[in-house]
């Protein structure tokens, strides 16, 4: 048995504790829709942390932030994490403990529940209902091309003689191929949730979280020991950094206007669908208090070693086929100078981390098309619990093989940190929507429509021009006093849906009183 086979057991067996962690808290399900999407209401702070945590570190936190890091520096961290940090915490007390409120008051399951209550439209949810499902599919995209990307490059070598799993670059012959990495991470996650569902989802979220973190660490303790070669940490690290070109260890890559702009793109946890699923899990508010406090810590601990990693790439010699696609540094890093047994268990760290975001974005999907399209039908209505959730899962299915179909196609030349960040635009285009749903009572219908499709328009032209994400680094360029200024195309669709929506909601009806008084008591 050669290394890589060693790395493939390690990580099958993985896949099948998960499918048993699904299996065993079906045992514990109620058997109701209510339990089967939201557990019940029973989720205590301990586990809403490491869920709420873990759904919003996909590849985008550790394959992406690697591989950005190899091509850009250590700056990715200030770019994104340092603010991440702190922005995510503020949704949370912001919106989460708000929209928790809201949701265990009036009986929602998914955000579009909200938005309609709130705003008094059906129309609202049927509009918001293809541009929330068009932007998680980027998001799956991310999730799934990592995931084939990291087994790819994980068992390289394992069966060299297979025809079956030969690469177009040397170095990753013989290794699983990214049609059948994909399609496993993708079924076995099919089957947990559709065992468990927000139950299983939870209890395989933190256990993927715990993994991923503690890996992540050893991963960087490990990999400065055998590249530093010091005779303790901090003499490795040292001996490390010093073989690393100076330009990657400041922010002389990104422009100032450029950098400032990322500050918009943590926003868009506000409007994560799945996020809202799981905050509506929640035992009480104060289960949001551990969230609160501990979430800028733990990015910390995640994307401080993934960033490392990627720096330390410049350092080494690596193989063309990881300067062609720095997604690959992590994996290829962990295996040459890894054990096997090692290097396995980080790769399930790293599916960890991939998974735990993919379970609640599908489980969302499909509640949001069985609970608000199919359920809002006058057939709908008539469908008992069993049968809607019937009708997600196959929902469920049909997104997940799309997604995997254009995973197929994208996985080769897409930078996974690229793909997130115009997913998190079109989400933190929206944040300004739910904000002002929580504290502005002027708020209309037809300012929420119309914030709804300016965001729509303004990232789909964007997105268009930047060659469908191809164009790396793509900006908008303003001049002002004859000077240019790079912005980030999420200012461009921020700013944009604010004003819509201000200026809509302004010039048409006042909302409802008693409408308004369910969410802005006296």
């Amino acid at each position: 048995m050669n290394d890589s086979q060693v790395r493939i057991i390690v990580i099958a067996g993985y896949l099948v504790v998960l499918l048993l962690v699904g299996f065993a808290a079906s045992l514990f399900g109620r058997g109701t829709r209510r339990d089967y999407l939201l557990a019940s209401h029973s989720v205590g702070p301990v586990l809403l942390l490491l869920c709420l945590f873990g759904t919003t570190m996909t590849a985008f936190a550790m394959v992406g932030s690697s591989g950005e890091a190899y091509k850009r520096g250590i700056g990715i961290y200030g770019l994104m994490a340092s603010s991440s940090g702190i922005l995510h915490s503020l949704c949370v007390f912001l919106i989460g403990t708000r929209l928790w409120k809201f949701g265990k008051q009036y009986g929602y399951t998914t955000q579009i529940q909200f938005f309609q209550d709130r705003l008094d439209s059906r129309l609202v949810g049927w509009v918001l209902f293809p541009v929330l499902v068009g932007l998680i599919i980027p998001y799956l995209l991310i999730g799934v091309i990592g995931a084939g990307l990291s087994i790819q490059g994980m068992t390289g070598g394992a069966f060299p003689d297979w025809d079956l799993f030969n690469s177009p670059r040397p170095s990753l012959d013989g290794g699983v191929p990214p049609w059948m990495g994909t399609l496993a991470v993708c079924l076995v996650v099919l089957a947990y949730v559709f065992l468990g569902g927000m139950r299983g989802t939870t209890w395989a979220n933190a256990a993927q979280t715990l993994l991923f973190m503690v890996l992540g660490i050893v991963a960087f303790y490990m990999l400065a020991m055998t590249i530093g070669k010091g005779g303790d940490l901090l003499s490795s690290l040292q001996n490390t950094m010093s073989k690393v070109d100076k330009e990657l260890l400041t922010r002389e890559k990104f422009s100032r206007f450029s950098f400032m702009s990322y500050l918009l793109i943590p926003l868009s946890l506000g409007m994560f669908p799945h996020l809202f699923q799981h905050w509506l899990t929640a035992r009480s508010a104060k289960s949001f208090r551990l969230s609160i406090i501990l979430h800028p810590f733990f990015i910390m601990l995640v994307w401080v070693p993934c960033i490392y990693i990627g720096v330390w790439g410049t350092a080494v010699d690596l193989p063309q086929a990881v300067r062609d696609n720095p997604n690959l540094v992590l994996t290829t890093l962990v295996k040459r100078e890894l054990t096997p047994m090692v290097a396995g268990l980080l790769t399930a760290g790293i599916l960890a981390a991939i998974m735990s975001s993919l379970d609640s974005q599908i489980l969302c999907v499909g509640t949001m098309f069985a609970g608000d399209l199919v359920g809002g039908t006058a057939a709908g209505k008539r469908l008992t619990d069993r049968q809607q959730m019937g009708v997600a899962r196959v929902f469920v299915v049909l997104v997940m093989g799309a997604t995997w179909v254009i995973s197929l196609a994208l996985i080769e030349n897409s930078s996974v940190f690229g793909l997130a960040i115009w997913c998190f635009t079109g989400f933190s285009g929206l944040f300004p929507l739910v904000f002002a749903a929580l504290y502005w009572r002027r708020l209309t219908a037809a300012g929420a429509l119309s914030a709804v499709l300016t965001m729509a328009a303004s990232w789909g032209y964007l997105f268009y021009k930047s060659g469908w994400g191809a164009v790396q680094d793509y900006n908008c360029r303003l001049i002002a006093f004859g000077n240019p200024i790079d912005l980030e195309p999420v200012v461009v669709v921020f700013v944009a849906t604010t004003v819509s929506m201000v200026l809509t909601s302004l010039i048409t009806k006042t909302p409802d009183s008693q409408r308004l008084a369910r969410f802005f008591p006296a």
